[in-house]
């Protein structure tokens, strides 16, 4: 990249590095509104402050975790991804801004205290996915690269996901034959298990070779394919037909797939590297809620019975929270080792995610003690994460010659792209 190139991407990022690239806003709106959003459950369900028009809590939670603990990760992800898939300019300065503050409209509007819930604002929530989708499509689509075309499926997924919710909620349509948190449940899982497949292998044996320790993980194309069609299956069945013995065969396939899948790529030679160990417990968890799904609806065992809290506190919480760690350090150039805090809070978010899978049936006599402490680890992990990250995220590049200022004089680039996509 020349000088001036550069200096035009820092006049467009406003000259700060907060707004060069999507990972930096994003992951740190994700990490607060995980913490944020264990408070606020916390506070409605000890003080029984909670609207009488507002939808019960339960589904303003699993929303709020979706569409927007989720969501921002998905958009920091991909908003760092696409450029590097496509070799093409990130997404930065007002347009992220624009982004990030359509996210956090969505956020304000969903807070049941306010009202606004109830009025067509709610619109303004169901428009970051598409906002997201334009803002990364034009490079795939540019590009031709089709290969990545499905993400823009999977987003117009989560759109009408939120859209029947809204509809559903306001009363613009009767209640739909699918749960449209399911779905995009559901369609999430999707997503983490092609990402998965994509990069727990290749970090694994990238760390590993780094390490001195001899890895190869051979191809298996019909594996791959075969995990991935079981995954739609899973999303598919559970809009016609949940819970029924369909569902049950379709998530058994999918776990024991995946788990195979997973038992491939050394997981177990990496167990000195936090920083590669969770992405193999973030992807163990999608095989274990599947499993549990299947033998809560064939069986009936309560030990199962939350195989959807293992689904989103432990796959989606411990995936999420591992790729931001390990993207995060790579895009702001520092090693691809974790501080010893950061491993506390992958403990943390693994505790909280097992505890709130299997501390009701273990302990109903405590139930309300096991869900607080559940949220408060789970929570916990991530405000861990802030708290390290922040001033990374808020920072230059630690590899960078000077301020940015510099680096537009040096003609270096202003935020490279160095495998942690």
């Amino acid at each position: 990249m020349t000088a001036r190139t550069t200096a035009s991407a820092l006049r467009a990022a406003g000259g700060a590095p907060f707004w060069s690239y999507g990972f930096r806003p994003f992951f740190t709106l994700a990490s607060a509104a995980a913490v944020a959003a264990m408070v606020a459950l916390g506070a409605a369900l000890l003080l029984g402050a909670w609207p009488a028009q507002a939808p019960p809590v339960g589904r303003w939670h699993g929303h709020e975790m979706l569409f927007g603990f989720v969501a921002a990760a998905i958009a920091g992800f991909l908003l760092t991804a696409v450029p590097t898939w496509t070799s093409t300019e990130p997404v930065r300065g007002a347009r992220l801004a624009a982004l990030a503050g359509l996210w956090l409209v969505g956020r304000l509007v969903m807070l049941p205290w306010l009202g606004l819930d109830r009025t067509p604002l709610v619109l303004l929530d169901a428009a970051f996915f598409p906002a997201l989708g334009l803002a990364v499509g034009a490079a795939l689509l540019r590009t031709r690269n089709a290969r990545n075309y499905p993400f823009l499926a999977l987003l117009a997924l989560l759109t009408a996901a939120d859209l029947v919710y809204a509809a559903a909620h306001l009363g613009w349509s009767s209640a739909p034959p699918f749960d449209p948190l399911r779905l995009a449940a559901n369609v999430v899982l999707l997503m983490v298990g092609v990402i998965g497949g994509r990069i727990v292998p290749l970090f694994t044996r990238n760390a590993l070779v780094r390490a001195g320790i001899p890895c190869e993980i051979p191809a298996r194309p019909w594996l791959d394919r075969a995990s991935l069609a079981a995954l739609v299956a899973v999303l598919v069945v559970d809009a016609w037909r949940p819970d029924g013995a369909a569902a049950a065969v379709a998530a058994a396939v999918a776990a024991a797939l995946l788990a195979a899948r997973l038992a491939r790529w050394h997981g177990h030679r990496a167990l000195g590297m936090p920083i590669v160990w969770i992405l193999h417990v973030g992807y163990g968890w999608l095989a274990l809620a599947l499993a549990l799904k299947a033998v809560w609806m064939l069986a009936g065992a309560a030990w199962a019975a939350n195989w959807l809290h293992a689904q989103t506190a432990g796959a989606f919480g411990t995936m999420i929270l591992g790729v931001m760690s390990r993207v995060a350090l790579g895009h702001t150039g520092r090693p691809l080792v974790v501080a010893p805090a950061i491993t506390a809070a992958y403990l943390l978010v693994i505790a909280g995610a097992l505890l709130r899978v299997f501390g009701p049936v273990a302990l109903p006599q405590h139930l309300l003690a096991v869900l607080g402490g559940a949220a408060t680890l789970w929570a916990l992990g991530f405000a861990v994460f802030l708290v390290i990250y922040l001033p990374m995220l808020v920072a230059p590049r630690a590899d960078a010659p000077g301020p940015l200022e510099a680096q537009v004089r040096a003609g270096a680039p202003l935020s490279a792209s160095r495998g942690a996509s």
